[in-house]
């Protein structure tokens, strides 16, 4: 979800976030280590070359980059080396007994603040849930838990194990327009009109308005108003569906120069048949802005609908 906020002495503040899908190509050991969780087995691979012992389970040697074939199985319990807090929680990096390098993981700090030297055991998720989560975190031991040493993992038959693994991120933020985007956004939300920055020195117009000149490197004094029309810099014709569009493919994504300015906008060419246009559209061609109704704007470029052409490139 996207949303605008302001106040009378508040800048405008775009509160959004990126959601951002994806699948996890595994590879053969990080399928081990996590098909072995679902056990309560910590998977592990050795390097024969530097007889090092690493988990989570890896298929190359991250020191002398060798083909690490051996995979072992890990002990429950080891040493923290180190924390971290936020406000979700506590991770830590956690040595294994008997294993050659850390593993970061999530800790329980419910019984009081972990230290450096303490010693953890894993704690295993009730029900698996096919992620690195089958092991939900690691927790205090007694003082003398015995250490123990990693072993051989029993084979596996690697036809079960699965390939790919769903994730998802959701990184939410908050960015404030400044003085130059929020001019912008307060034209566009007002009045329907478009805005650029003026260059003191080689009298460029710069859009969406700029705070600085990118030729010059000096500070721009002056907002000047634009038509919304321009010319076709450059465009390229969408088929692709990938995560995050706004529009249904096949659409046209273009760089447009506004009259009057000196540097691009981007937006989208509509109001042609998309069969075709990459053959009726041309660099140069003039195009016009379509405004959505007065009562779907909401003071952002999107209140730009798409450039529509207006008349063929050799028209005067």
């Amino acid at each position: 979800m996207t949303q605008i906020t302001t106040g009378i002495d508040q800048a405008p503040v775009l509160e959004t976030s990126l959601e951002m899908p994806y699948t996890l190509t595994t590879g053969r050991a990080v399928s081990v280590f996590i098909d072995h969780l679902r056990r309560h087995v910590i998977a592990g691979s050795r390097c024969d070359t530097c007889e090092r012992t690493v988990v989570p389970a890896q298929d190359y040697c991250s020191r002398c980059g060798g083909e690490q074939k051996t995979l072992v199985s890990a002990a429950t319990t080891g040493t923290v080396t180190a924390v971290t807090r936020t406000p979700e929680g506590a991770v830590a990096l956690i040595r294994l007994d008997g294993v050659d390098a850390d593993f970061m993981h999530r800790v329980d700090e419910s019984g009081g603040a972990l230290a450096v030297g303490d010693r953890v055991e894993a704690v295993w998720a009730p029900e698996p849930v096919g992620t690195i989560l089958n092991l939900s975190h690691f927790a205090p031991v007694s003082a003398d838990a015995p250490a123990a040493q990693p072993g051989e993992l029993a084979e596996v038959d690697e036809g079960d194990l699965a390939a790919q693994i769903a994730y998802s991120l959701s990184l939410p933020y908050r960015h404030s327009y400044g003085p130059n985007y929020g001019r912008l956004f307060d034209e566009l939300g007002s009045s329907s009109g478009l805005i650029g920055s003026r260059c003191p020195q080689c009298h460029n117009v710069l859009v969406p308005p700029r705070a600085y000149c990118e030729l010059c490197y000096v500070k721009t004094e002056q907002f000047v108003g634009l038509k919304d029309t321009g010319r076709l810099h450059a465009f390229s014709v969408i088929h692709m569906e990938f995560v995050g569009q706004t529009r249904k493919p096949p659409y046209v994504y273009a760089e447009i120069v506004l009259d009057g300015a000196s540097t691009r906008l981007i937006h989208n060419v509509a109001g042609i048949d998309m069969s075709t246009a990459q053959r009726d559209l041309k660099i140069g061609m003039p195009v016009r802005a379509v405004w959505k109704p007065e009562d779907e704007r909401n003071g952002t470029l999107d209140d730009i609908d798409y450039f529509e052409p207006i008349g063929d490139i050799d028209q005067p």
